[in-house]
């Protein structure tokens, strides 16, 4: 069993199940869920797990970030749930979530471009190293070290098509085989316009004098092919995978089983890649190329100011994952321009996140459950992974996000303002620099910019931490405890909720509440199939199948009710909610009657753990007379010296 096992297991149980869970995938911190219903994960529960920084949903995921040992979770919870990695689960129509487009295209960009983010930044680094060595004259252009080291970095840039088909494919639901195919078609060295223009003159030309010029010089079945280099796009790839994805779909549809492994990916390539040569490939390009120039136009006109909302938004944007958005733009930049300037400037976002981390441990440096949480999330966010500071530390405490961003919009001004460029992507913070050498004078003009942003970024950042925060916990060093300086809790006395045989919680069957993971409280084994409310509250939580209802108390008690172990699998047969979520009950309102004897008989057990989810708001939960007696549930006030 690996040391990741008990967390694997408690976070596929409380994002619904299995058979909640449509895909999982993820990136250098996340698990990125899609669920077919994200009112049956349990949030609470997942942000209060020892090894879950926080959750987040966005661009249609339900993301569950863990931090550095995100690789090792996700390989233990694809065992729990018993999913395959290799292949996203099918989609039902029924299980299709409606999501806007803005939600939708978020989804397919981070899906197609996650999986290739590690050898990415690998081959960046080595070709941004190449570069700097080559400046520093360890050796020259014209040696076998350098062809080498170039060829290791350059080689996926240059077939990214066929990189990015794979992934697509596989996001669109298309063989991967085939989408390898329809980039390596887009490599082919004699369809690229380069290759042509040396061979020979032009047949014609069209939409002379306008930004669409373009000579022809090939012909398909008489139809004129517009000529382009595709070596190194993003788009045109995507695009023919997403229409070769509908192509196959619609073959497997009216082609007959016996004959459809031949014809069926014949036609496919056939119409796909015929088509995106005629006609994808080409708008594609012209559209990255208006969308290049478009947005350098619109920087030109205040580079400062650009760079500030970039830096200033980016951990915003990262936050509900919506940075992929502009990442798409960062590619083509590079590969139309041969650099991009109009992202970088969030670079010094990287530096200001770990400056503050750190001025927050030295501020609090008693604070042991700050210390061992903030200490891994500098050394990660040093490297350039962000998040688990992110999540961990400047979100839970507000106003530290706040003091990153107007810190990062500063320094970011300063980047925009300077012109501050990338030339090859790749690498993540102090393994960056490389990739800001021109390649073509060799100049380490533009990386000193970038090294005096990151001095700015370390001291801006440090000082008004130092300034500005103040850590909202104390330790009391006689007993140890946290005194929370926050408004407190007040104590509440929760009735039960069943009649029945009142057991610890120890007694039920899953560790989920008999560890006490969710919380604090007790069980019952009922003897009537009715549940009534334990305080006077609102139902925040009304689970479809109705096996379990939550109850927030007007004092701020969060308690949960579930029904029987495992009987979300009954899909709500034998339950029957008297409320709605949102619904404001009075302490004995009826909330739900349930049929004991046909869940029974249906295999499952009726224990009903009753528990309070934020029983660490409270001092303690306690339970007398769970071994006789009227017994009740007490949350207790903290108590301060």
């Amino acid at each position: 069993m690996s040391k990741y096992t008990k967390l694997a297991e408690i976070i596929v149980e409380n994002v619904g199940g299995r058979d909640n869970i449509i895909s999982l995938k993820h990136c250098i911190t996340r698990l990125r869920f899609q669920l077919k219903d994200e009112s049956l994960a349990n949030d609470e529960v997942l942000k209060n797990t020892d090894g879950v920084v926080t959750v987040m949903k966005a661009g249609g995921q339900y993301q569950v970030v863990i931090g550095n040992q995100v690789s090792d979770v996700y390989d233990e919870v694809n065992k729990v749930a018993h999913l395959n990695p290799e292949e996203d689960a099918q989609l039902d129509a029924n299980d299709k979530k409606d999501k806007n487009w803005f939600n939708n295209l978020i989804d397919i960009i981070s899906g197609i471009f996650q999986p290739i983010l590690i050898a990415l930044s690998a081959a960046g680094v080595i070709k941004g190293f190449n570069t700097l060595f080559v400046s520093l004259n360890w050796y020259s252009q014209s040696t076998g070290t350098y062809a080498i080291l170039n060829a290791i970095g350059d080689a996926m840039f240059m077939f990214l098509p066929i990189i990015l088909g794979f992934s697509a494919a596989k996001k669109f639901k298309l063989n991967p085989y085939m989408g390898l195919i329809i980039g390596a078609a887009l490599c082919y060295p004699a369809v690229q316009l380069d290759a042509l223009s040396k061979a020979g003159k032009p047949l014609f030309t069209l939409f002379a004098g306008t930004p669409f010029h373009s000579q022809v010089y090939q012909t398909f079945l008489g139809l004129p092919i517009i000529s382009m280099n595709y070596t190194s796009t993003v788009v045109p790839v995507i695009l023919i995978c997403y229409l070769a994805s509908k192509v196959e779909h619609g073959f497997n549809k009216i082609i007959p089983e016996t004959v459809r492994f031949f014809f069926v990916p014949l036609f496919t390539l056939l119409i796909s890649l015929t088509l995106g040569f005629l006609l994808i490939g080409p708008v594609a390009t012209w559209g990255s190329n208006l969308i290049g120039s478009g947005i350098l136009a619109v920087r030109n006109v205040s580079p400062a100011l650009a760079g500030a909302l970039v830096a200033g938004l980016w951990q915003i944007l990262v936050i509900f994952g919506l940075h992929w958005g502009i990442i798409p733009i960062y590619f083509n930049n590079i590969v139309t321009n041969g650099f991009d300037n109009v992202m970088m400037p969030y670079y010094c976002t990287t530096f200001v996140t770990t400056s503050v981390v750190v001025a927050m441990l030295i501020k609090a440096r008693k604070n042991k459950k700050l210390r061992k949480v903030g200490i891994p999330a500098a050394i990660s966010g040093a490297l350039g992974v962000t998040e688990p500071a992110i999540y961990g530390v400047l979100l839970p405490k507000k106003k530290p996000l706040l003091i990153s961003c107007v810190v990062s919009a500063i320094v970011g001004g300063f980047y925009g303002f300077f012109n501050l460029r990338k030339f090859a992507m790749g690498g993540m913070g102090f393994f960056e620099l490389p990739g800001m050498i021109d390649p073509k004078t060799h100049s380490l003009d533009n990386m000193y910019i970038a090294l005096i942003g990151i001095g700015l970024s370390i001291v801006l950042g440090f000082a008004a931490t130092m300034i500005f925060w103040k850590d909202d916990t104390a330790v009391n060093e006689k007993d140890g405890k946290v005194k929370s300086l926050q408004k407190l809790v007040r104590g509440e006395k929760i009735e039960l909720p069943l009649k029945g045989k009142i057991v610890p919680l120890s007694k039920v069957k899953d560790e989920v509440f008999s560890k006490g993971y969710i919380g604090k409280g007790l069980a019952i084994v009922p003897e009537e199939g009715i549940v009534t409310s334990p305080v006077d509250g609102e139902i925040t939580t009304l689970f479809p199948t109705g096996h379990a209802i939550g109850i927030t108390s007007k004092n701020g008690a969060e308690i949960l009710i579930h029904i029987g172990m495992d009987t979300v699998n009954l899909e709500g047969k034998y339950f029957k909610p008297l409320v709605k979520k949102g619904d404001k009950v009075k302490t004995g309102q009826k909330l739900l009657e349930f049929n004991l004897d046909k869940i029974k008989e249906a295999g499952y057990s009726t224990i009903t753990p009753v528990v309070i989810t934020n029983s660490n708001d409270f001092t303690d939960v306690l339970t007398p007379g769970l071994n006789g007696g009227n017994c009740q549930i007490f949350c207790v006030n903290r108590s301060f010296s």
